[in-house]
């Protein structure tokens, strides 16, 4: 009798930036086994910037687990690290939450993007054995058919973002766009001096 392929997955590693990467191919490979291609994007952008928290402000090591989870019709991404220190969250323009001034700052947007783009998100602590940092994506139901590839990449097949904008003419592949009567000075004069160092 064949089974319902399982809908957990879990990966131990150290949080650096190679290593990351990788955990993005895993992760993509294995939603999209369970044909959940719809919470691909923000399933790897929110195990991306939970990764980077990692890297950047984990102690004493880098070392985390990345557990991903399907029940019903939630999708559980989380990330457990080894320091038990909550991460700090900050608003829209880098105001941290209790206030301070860092308006321009071009980092610590991370936990309000997972926000964004996930159900809920939070931290569960493990008290001195570190923390663990989760966000849930509502998955869609059992039997949603899943976009063919023309349909979810823009291309000839879709119209992509440029809506209201006019169709250029067709015009066939290998017709010039303007025919070319002479090449352009500097062209011309580069020419001979090319020539001269064949060998």
């Amino acid at each position: 009798m064949i089974s319902e392929p399982s809908r957990y997955y879990a990966v131990e590693l150290q949080a650096l930036p190679q290593r990351i990467g990788q955990v993005r191919r895993i992760v993509s490979a294995h939603l999209r086994h369970w044909h959940l291609d719809a919470l691909v994007d923000h399933a790897l952008l929110g195990v991306t910037e939970l990764l980077t928290n990692v890297h950047r402000h984990a102690r004493p090591d880098k070392r985390c687990t990345v557990e991903i989870e399907l029940l019903l019709d939630r999708l559980t991404v989380s990330v457990r690290d080894h320091d038990p220190r909550p991460p700090r969250t900050e608003g829209p323009f880098g105001d941290p939450a209790d206030g301070s001034p860092h308006g321009l700052a071009t980092s610590g947007r991370g936990l309000v993007l997972v926000g964004a783009v996930s159900e809920s998100w939070g931290v569960r602590p493990c008290g001195d054995d570190g923390k663990v940092v989760w966000f849930t994506l509502a998955a869609p139901p059992a039997g949603t058919p899943v976009g063919t590839r023309e349909e979810a990449v823009y291309g000839a097949a879709t119209e992509g973002p440029f809506t209201g904008y006019e169709r250029v003419p067709a015009v066939p592949l290998g017709t010039p766009a303007e025919p070319v009567l002479s090449p352009a000075p500097a062209v011309a004069a580069a020419r001979p001096a090319l020539a001269g160092r064949a060998g």
